[in-house]
């Protein structure tokens, strides 16, 4: 059965699901968007991506074409007609159809699309033995010349750090900020634990405010451990008694090797395991049934 998309107030097969090559989120990326996990039929923390697609789109000044219950009901409507139990929903608005100059008041009406589709996650062996990463060359924007909690439909500099990593042979890296603290990775969080304590960048420094990355935190502290917001450099990275990832298809990922340092014993520590197994335990039940 080919996949139905939701497309400004109608389903329409994949086939036919198009936009305009006037679209301003397609010549100059304006836009935003979300990327949501649907599990046993819910909606994680679908409450939570709403919250910030629209704090999104009010800091880009983007008016979203619809209410936020009709957002709910297009979303759960194109799940069911895509027949998922579990998968990857992706909720696209753009400023919509202009011309070939920047000014986005040329463009009269937003576009909003909603893909709800299988999801490609890590092989099961890498939660088992953790991942081995490195640092990209690539420096992530400066939140004083775009702020990174705006998810919006430019990922250059994601993608400039994706191919990094690839040309390293690594499945991800490490996104520094112009004053060498660690930022986030291509498309995930950065935790790192030591002596037990928790820490993650901050997002003032230019890390996204992951919806996965605020669970993680959530159970972390309901199980009694502390985590701290707070900058860290490599030294750190390196010296980590545990490191993990967070994001929307990695869930809580080990990393096990950065820039060929072992962390800890090069193994996915007891910590992190935990969290892991916790966050899998809250995914069918926080959220939104369809």
């Amino acid at each position: 059965m080919e996949e139905v998309i939701y497309l400004d107030g109608e389903f329409v097969a994949k086939g036919d699901a198009k936009i305009s090559v006037f679209d301003h989120g397609l010549l100059y990326g304006d836009g935003v968007f979300e990327g949501i996990r649907l599990y046993e039929k819910n909606i994680f923390r679908f409450e939570q991506h709403l919250d910030r697609l629209w704090s999104s789109a009010r800091s880009i000044m983007l008016d979203i074409p619809m209410s936020r219950e009709e957002m709910i009901e297009a979303t759960c409507e194109t799940c069911r007609r895509n027949g998922l139990t579990n998968g990857y929903i992706r909720l696209v608005v753009t400023r919509g159809v202009g011309d070939l100059g920047l000014a986005p008041w040329i463009c009269k009406k937003p576009s909003v699309f909603i893909i709800a589709a299988g999801i490609q996650l890590y092989p099961k062996e890498l939660y088992e033995n953790g991942l081995q990463i490195v640092t990209a060359a690539t420096r992530r924007i400066a939140p004083d010349t775009f702020s990174a909690r705006v998810k919006s439909l430019n990922y250059l500099n994601n993608i400039m750090a994706k191919i990094n990593a690839q040309n390293a042979g690594a499945p991800e890296a490490l996104l520094l900020n112009r004053e060498g603290y660690v930022v986030e990775a291509t498309a995930d969080n950065v935790f790192l634990i030591k002596d037990g304590m928790i820490t993650t960048p901050p997002t003032y420094i230019g890390a996204l405010r992951g919806i996965t990355r605020d669970a993680a935190i959530d159970i972390a502290r309901h199980q009694g451990y502390t985590v701290r917001e707070e900058p860290f450099a490599l030294y750190e990275v390196y010296d980590a008694d545990e490191m993990f990832l967070t994001g929307t298809a990695a869930e809580v990922i080990s990393v096990v090797k950065v820039d060929g340092r072992t962390i800890g014993n090069g193994k996915p520590g007891p910590i992190t395991n935990k969290l892991l197994q916790e966050f899998r335990a809250i995914t069918a039940t926080d959220g939104t049934k369809i």
